[in-house]
């Protein structure tokens, strides 16, 4: 694929609440708001985890305190039978769309809706069966890799080269939410585009648009945040989601970074130029007849820039002047000839 930078994902996820009318809303919201790619997540509750009350099962803190995971996968699914309408929607108002599948059977439905590309998520990155399912599509893979060492990013991104993946992007995720600033280290990004030579971007959860906007700067090219549409108050996400306009304002921000960052090489616009006449520059101070030595007193470094530059201020001092001189007259080359 073809990717605009910064490439920006609207992440559905469970804000949908359990209405597809909701889900096709979030889409159009996300297009019209700029986002260049929304994304689904598939997965049932059986294939994420098993129907039980023990205490492994059980969330005990956090946004989802009391739940246990299935009756929060559950509550939180895309249906299976969503997802060709989504699709469809999608493709029907010009937004790309796609999904993180949880297992290899999501993979395999969603090869049949055509997925054009892949995101493993941050607490599947380990799981190397999957790795090498979504690879092995030869699609585009983006990796997020919250809670991973180096080691673990290591085997992954290695597996997945191996199995057929080519167009990697490796994504700096918090898996906090919502995060605090104080839980990244921007750093990272710059860590791994020198380790991995690839494509490497922000999962962002966080409740403040500086974490993204100083990932630009740390050289990420591709931005992930949940959203929600205006004054939704609902939704198991809505706590680090950004709301309808406000995905606008986020779009805004990533983009006006990433212009900033500029050319790849030391880089002056030719408008800058006209502010050279601000320079200081060497002009006469007392007028100096032919013959007569500059001095300290008959020339001076000052503003504007219409004389001789600086740099040959203490060379000519000393030297004679080749033809009188009239003070408030900038000295040139050609009053040296």
């Amino acid at each position: 694929m073809i990717f605009k930078f910064p490439y920006f994902i609207a992440e559905i996820s469970a804000n949908h609440c359990g209405k597809i009318s909701t889900a096709k809303k979030l889409i159009k919201c996300a297009k019209l708001n700029g986002a260049d790619a929304v994304k689904l997540q598939t997965y049932t509750a059986d294939t994420m985890t098993l129907k039980s009350n023990k205490k492994y099962f059980k969330v005990n803190d956090g946004l989802w305190k009391g739940y246990t995971l299935w009756n929060l996968y559950n509550e939180a699914h895309t249906p299976l039978s969503w997802h060709k309408t989504l699709f469809d929607y999608a493709k029907k108002i010009g937004i790309t769309i796609f999904s993180t599948p949880f297992d290899e059977t999501a993979v395999t439905f969603l090869e049949k809706l055509n997925c054009p590309m892949y995101k493993i998520s941050s607490f599947e990155m380990t799981d190397i069966p999957l790795v090498k399912k979504v690879a092995s599509t030869k699609k585009p893979i983006i990796i997020s890799t919250g809670m991973a060492s180096l080691k673990e990013i290591d085997l992954t991104y290695k597996t997945a080269r191996k199995y057929g993946a080519k167009d990697i992007t490796l994504l700096y995720c918090v898996s906090n939410y919502p995060a605090k600033n104080s839980d990244f280290n921007i750093n990272n990004i710059k860590i791994l585009k020198e380790k991995y030579k690839c494509r490497v971007g922000l999962s962002d959860h966080s409740l403040d648009q500086n974490v993204a906007i100083t990932s630009i700067g740390a050289g990420a090219e591709m931005i992930e945040k949940h959203i929600a549409l205006d004054g939704q108050k609902k939704g198991l996400d809505i706590k680090f989601s950004l709301k309808g306009e406000k995905i606008k304002i986020f779009r805004n921000a990533i983009d006006s970074a990433y212009e900033l960052l500029g050319k790849k090489k030391f880089f002056r616009n030719n408008s800058e130029k006209k502010s050279t006449m601000f320079r200081r520059s060497i002009f006469i101070c007392e007028n100096i007849s032919k013959g007569e030595k500059f001095t300290k007193k008959n020339i001076k470094r000052i503003r504007p820039g219409n004389g001789l530059e600086p740099k040959f201020y203490e060379k000519l001092i000393g030297k004679r002047a080749k033809k009188k001189l009239e003070k408030g007259n900038p000295l040139t080359n050609k009053d040296l000839k």
